[in-house]
Parts: structure tokens; sequence; C-alpha cells
């Protein structure tokens, strides 16, 4: 029987879908944290299961010509960059394969090909966005990540998948927040002021949002600490966003800007977008209008049809797609991503395009039941995917094709099997690496719809 703490050697033969080496030993599998395939490694392990084991390497035996050198060991010891390890080409090429291994579990791998993974313009230095949490270690105010599987931060000044200018604010806030000795959040005893910094950078202008995530609306050193933020480069906005909660959820709901603008604004080709603090804005800039311009070419709209854009956010899809077609209707649950979709149509001088507030699954069967003749529906869910009245409302609707943007395989496969009971299917999935050095894919797939 394999005890914690024993050391035992391994041949490293696959991926899981965490990026975590598999390997077998004695009729168990064990996940080998940053061990890459056809390396043999001899590993400690961490935690024993009956059926599995967690380790971590010792020493690489024989190490992969897929491997690379990292300067940072913070960056694999978080998860921030789990794949940093790995060539880029290889990241790419296990990403298409989460995509097969899940059609092959769901037999469904003679039906649906699976495209190569579209490389992203940068595999480095390319979020738009930072979110990182502030924490008190060893007596002293930190920002970083947290350590795998865990909540103890890991200190880092160097974020690599963050866009250049993002890092160095993080660290002049923190610097900030040291100096007036504003207590980090102590998330045992629910004590201490500032939880995360929020950055968000726009590619297009190069203005910069400030967010101090707080657990209170006023602390008193907040004044002095705004007037500091206020003149670093480039930074136009300072809000803070109230979580007083013991959650693990980063943000509260109510947000309050402190100085500056109210928005940033970013483009996505050609078109602007407003952008407030809790915005969904894909973080990716340079790889997202080659993610919509898939979206759209693979659709195959003409100047005649209807669009609807489902879970629509700021109206970043729909007002991509709206001067192809006919009109273009949204319909988005979250009220201030509406009145931004809103504005931004405004702000472009798109006139077809129209977004409503309410839930998909309510609304669509509304504009059925009105005679709405639908050509089709763009929809790009959160992680968890679509859920079963949401497909039988878009299918309700009678779309010529469903365009599913999806940032989880796993739920996408599941969801295609639902539309396929309903009568629409597709014959390719395209992944976009959206996400460099990490395991997360997104990808694009067009249902149409059968003659079922």
């Amino acid at each position: 029987m394999l005890q914690k703490n024993q050391i035992v050697e391994l041949k490293i033969t696959d991926l899981s879908y965490q990026a975590m080496g598999v390997g077998h030993y004695q009729g168990l599998t064990i996940f080998v944290n940053n061990a890459l395939p056809g390396e043999t490694v001899r590993a400690k392990l961490l935690k024993v299961k009956k059926k599995f084991a967690f380790a971590r390497i010792e020493k690489i035996l024989v190490e992969s010509p897929d491997r690379v050198k990292v300067p940072l060991r913070q960056w694999l010891q978080t998860g921030l960059a789990s794949l940093a390890h790995m060539t880029y080409d290889r990241q790419l090429e296990f990403k298409r394969q989460q995509v097969v291994n899940l059609l092959e579990k769901a037999h469904l791998e003679e039906q649906i090909s699976v495209s190569q993974t579209l490389a992203s313009p940068k595999p480095v230095r390319y979020r738009n966005k930072a979110q990182v949490p502030v924490r008190q270690v060893r007596g002293q105010l930190e920002i970083g990540f947290f350590r795998r599987h865990s909540h103890d931060l890991v200190p880092m000044e160097d974020f690599l998948t963050t866009a250049p200018g993002i890092d160095q604010i993080l660290v002049k806030v923190r610097d900030i927040l040291r100096q007036y000795q504003v207590p980090a959040y102590d998330e045992l005893h629910n004590r201490g002021q500032v939880r995360y910094l929020d950055v968000r950078r726009s590619q297009a202008t190069g203005e910069i949002m400030v967010i101090l995530v707080c657990r209170q609306k006023n602390f008193p050193q907040l004044e002095a600490v705004v007037h500091r933020i206020s003149k670093l480069p480039k930074v136009v906005s300072v809000v803070l966003n109230h979580n007083p909660d013991k959650t693990n959820v980063i943000l509260g709901k109510h947000d309050y800007v402190l100085w500056g603008q109210q928005q940033i604004t970013d483009k996505i080709g050609e078109l602007k977008f407003k952008i407030s603090p809790q915005s969904f804005f894909q973080i990716n800039s340079l790889q997202t209008p080659r993610l919509y311009q898939l979206a759209i070419d693979k659709a195959e709209l003409g100047p005649t049809d209807t669009v609807i854009d489902a879970y629509s956010g700021i109206g970043t899809i729909g007002l991509s797609v709206a001067k192809r077609v006919k009109c273009v209707l949204g319909v988005e649950s979250v009220e201030p991503a509406v009145r931004d979709a809103q504005a931004n149509a405004k702000l472009n001088g798109i006139d077809n395009a129209e977004y409503l507030c309410g839930k998909a699954e309510v609304v669509m069967p509304q504009w059925a039941a009105e005679g709405l003749q639908t050509d089709a529906i763009f929809v790009d869910p959160p992680r968890k995917g679509l859920t079963p009245e949401f497909i039988k409302a878009a299918v309700a609707t009678d779309p010529a094709k469903i365009v599913y943007v999806s940032c989880n395989p796993a739920t996408l496969v599941r969801d295609l099997q639902e539309f396929a009971e309903l009568g629409y299917e597709t014959d390719q999935i395209d992944p976009v690496d959206m996400f460099p050095q990490t395991p997360h894919v997104e990808s694009v797939t067009v249902l149409e719809r059968t003659e079922k």
C-alpha cells in the first residue's frame, strides 16, 4: 500500500485536463504537478486515495523534448501559468486533444472533427485584465496568486500573461497600500480591508482602471491611497468594489467610482466598447477579433438575416455581426450590461441592434410566439454551459444555425448531445487559444438544423 511522502519512479504517459502529468504505479493512477508525457520522474506522494494519488517531482530522470525552462517557479506553483514549462506548439496540440478526448468519451469522434487550435498572436503578455489577491504574508502586505489547491498566497511581481503596464501598476498599488499601512484581508476571520486588486487596461487606448476590492466602503487611509493611485501613469479611473461577505467570490455587487472616469474604452476590430468595472470583456485583446471573425465566417450570414445574441453582455458579438445582417436582437439578464450594450451600439453608429434585459430562455419563446423568424443564434455562455431550458428555448425559435462559442469543452460536448436530440447537429469544432500558458481552451461550433 502506497503511503504519503513515499518516493516512486514513474513513466509519465499523458496529461490530465488540468495539465498534470499522469503516471501509474502498482495499479494506482498518480497525478504529478508539472510533469510532461515521455518523462521519467522520481516523485514524492503528497496525497494518496483509494484509486489515485497526487505527487510532486523530486527529480526528472528523463526529460521531455517539449519541456522549456521556466524563469519563475511561482508561475507553476500557483497554476497561474500551469503550461509555461511546455513549448507553445505542444500547448496547442494539448488543447485540441482535450476536445478530442471528450468527443471520444461521448462516442462522437466519428461524427465531429476537431480542427487545429488557432494560436494566439502573443503567447505571453496578452491579458487586458488581472485580478490578484491581497494577503498578509510574514507580516507584510503582498500580492500574488494562491498556491495550487490551497489558499496560501505565493507573493509575485511578474504575472507573465498580463499585458505590459499591468504588472507595474499592481506593484505600485501594492507599495502604496504598504506605505499607508492598509491592512490586507484576512479571510479566516473576515477582517482587514483590501481583498483583491483588479486592474483593467485598454489595448486600444492604454487607459487603466484600478479597482480596489474592499471589505468596507471606507477606511481611514482611503482618500490618501486613491490620491496616490490617481497619479500613476495611464490610470484614468479608481473604483472601490464593496465585498463585505465571507466568500470566495471575488467581486461584490456594488462599485463606487472614487476618482476619474466611470468606464474605459477598448476596441474589437474597428468597434469601440465602453467597459464598466464588472463588464465581461474577452481578456485576450489580440485574439478576440479572430475568435469573433471565425464565428461570423462559419455562420455564413446574409444581409436579410435576423440574429439573436443570447448572453449578449455589453454587445461585443452582436455588434460585431450587426453590419452583415438585417438586425440583431440581444438578450442579457444583467441590467448594467444591457445599458452598456445599448450605449455601445450608439457609440458605433449601429441602429439595427436592440438589447433587452431578461432571461434568454424566457424571452426567446416570447419572440417565437410573436412570429419572429430567426436565422441564427449566437451564444457565448459561462463555463457551466447552457441549461436544458435555454437549449429548448433556442430550438423553439427555429433558427437555421446556432453558433456556440464555448470556454469549456466538457459542457460544450454535453450540450451538443442535447441539441442533437432536438434536431441540431455539427460536424466540426474549431478550438481557439484565448488563454496561452493555461489548460483552458475556447472553441467555435456551428450547429445546423437537420430534418429531424
